[in-house]
C-alpha cells in the first residue's frame, strides 16, 4: 500500500513528496497539469527558503538578492539580510527544478486529479488509489479542502494578486515593495535582463491600470517589453477550520493563507511540510496540527499586523515614513521575515 498520496505537484506538494521519500515512506504525487506549473507570486525566496531547498538538494537557477526596500515614491526604507541572501526565482524554474529531484528520489508521479475521499480507519482511497494517508498541496483554492468541509469564508475586503515579467535589468540587488494608497507592487529580480512585477490590492482594475498608481516604477519600466501574460491568483486569503481529518492532513497553502505582503508563503510552506512528515513517519498525525500552529505563528503574527495596518489609510500612509524614520526597527522586522 501507498504509505502517502500527495494531491498537488507545486513547489510544497513536491517538496513534501522528498521529505517523505527520505523517510523511507512510499509516495505517489497526483497531479492534473503539466510540468512546469506556473502561479501568481513575487518569486522571491527569502534566505530560509534557500536554506530548506539547498538542504533537500534542490538548487534552481535564479539570482541572488541581498535585502527589502519599502519605498512610497519619494521616501524609501532599506534592510540587507544578515546571513545569506535570498533568491529571485521564476516559479515555474522552481517547480520544474523539485519535480526534477523527486524524480531523482523515484517518487511516482501520476497524471490525476483527486476527487472524492473516502476514508477508513486505516486508509485513504481517492483517485483510484488507496494510502495510509493522504496529504492535500492542492493550492489556495483547495479541493480537498473544500470537499471535506474544512474552508472557511472571509468577510470583508478580498484581496488579489497579479504579476508579469518585464525585459529590464534589475536596478537593485534588492526585491523593492512599492506602495500605493491602496496597491503594493514586488519588484524582483529573476535574470540577467528580467524582473517580476507583482501587484497585490484589493482594488479591481486591469494590471495596467493598477501599474500607472506606481509613478516611479513606471519610469524603471518606461520602455520595457513585458516579457509574459499577466496572470492572477486570489482572494488571497483563505482559512480551514483544522489542518487534519483523520488520515488526511492540509499542508501549504491549502492549510491556510494570510496574504502575500510579507513574501513567506514558501519558506512557511516548506517548513509546514517538514513538520507533516514528522508526523507522518511516527504515525502520529494528529500531532500535525500543534506542529503547524507552532511553525507559522511568527509569519501569522506578522502577516496579519502588517496587513490589519495596511488596510486604514491612516496608518497605511505612514508605513514608509516609519521605516524610513527608524531603520534598526525595520531591519529586525526584514531579520524576522528572513529567518
Amino acid at each position: 500500500m501507498i504509505d502517502v498520496l500527495i494531491a498537488g505537484a507545486g513547489p510544497i506538494g513536491l517538496a513534501t513528496a522528498l521529505y517523505a521519500a527520505r523517510c523511507g515512506l512510499q509516495v505517489v504525487v497526483v497531479e492534473p497539469r503539466a510540468t512546469p506549473i506556473d502561479k501568481a507570486c513575487g518569486e522571491g525566496l527569502m534566505p530560509s527558503a534557500v536554506e530548506a531547498l539547498d538542504r533537500l538538494g534542490v538548487q534552481p537557477a535564479g539570482v541572488e538578492f541581498n535585502g527589502i526596500r519599502y519605498t512610497d515614491g519619494i521616501r524609501f526604507a532599506e534592510a540587507r539580510f544578515a546571513a545569506r541572501p535570498g533568491l529571485g526565482v521564476r516559479r515555474t524554474e522552481l517547480q520544474r527544478a523539485l519535480h526534477a529531484r523527486v524524480a531523482d528520489a523515484g517518487v511516482e508521479m501520476i497524471e490525476a486529479t483527486v476527487g472524492e475521499v473516502e476514508q477508513r480507519s486505516d486508509q485513504v482511497r481517492t483517485a483510484g488509489l488507496v494510502a495510509r494517508y493522504l496529504v492535500a498541496a492542492d493550492g489556495l483554492h483547495s479541493r480537498v479542502r473544500e470537499s471535506l468541509g474544512l474552508a472557511v469564508d472571509h468577510a470583508g475586503a478580498r484581496r488579489w494578486g497579479t504579476r508579469r515579467h518585464f525585459a529590464v535589468p534589475a536596478w537593485t540587488d534588492l526585491v523593492e515593495v512599492h506602495w500605493s494608497d491602496d496597491a503594493e507592487a514586488y519588484v524582483t529580480p529573476i535574470g540577467p535582463a528580467e524582473v517580476g512585477v507583482a501587484v497585490l490590492t484589493s482594488r479591481r482594475a486591469s494590471y495596467d491600470e493598477q501599474l500607472r498608481g506606481f509613478g516611479a516604477l513606471s519610469e524603471h519600466l518606461a520602455g520595457a517589453a513585458p516579457s509574459t501574460p499577466v496572470l492572477g491568483a486570489g482572494p488571497l486569503r483563505q482559512s480551514a477550520s483544522r489542518r487534519v481529518l483523520g488520515r488526511v492532513a492540509l499542508v501549504g497553502d491549502a492549510a491556510g493563507y494570510v496574504d502575500a505582503i510579507t513574501g513567506e508563503g514558501v519558506a512557511v510552506g516548506l517548513a509546514s511540510a517538514e513538520a507533516l512528515v514528522e508526523c507522518l513517519a511516527r504515525d502520529d498525525l494528529a500531532a500535525y496540527e500543534g506542529m503547524w500552529r507552532r511553525r507559522t505563528r511568527r509569519y501569522r503574527t506578522l502577516t496579519t499586523g502588517l496587513l490589519w495596518a495596511s488596510g486604514r489609510p491612516a496608518l497605511r500612509r505612514q508605513i514608509v515614513p516609519v521605516a524610513a524614520r527608524f531603520p534598526p526597527l525595520y531591519g529586525a522586522v526584514v531579520r524576522q521575515l528572513a529567518r
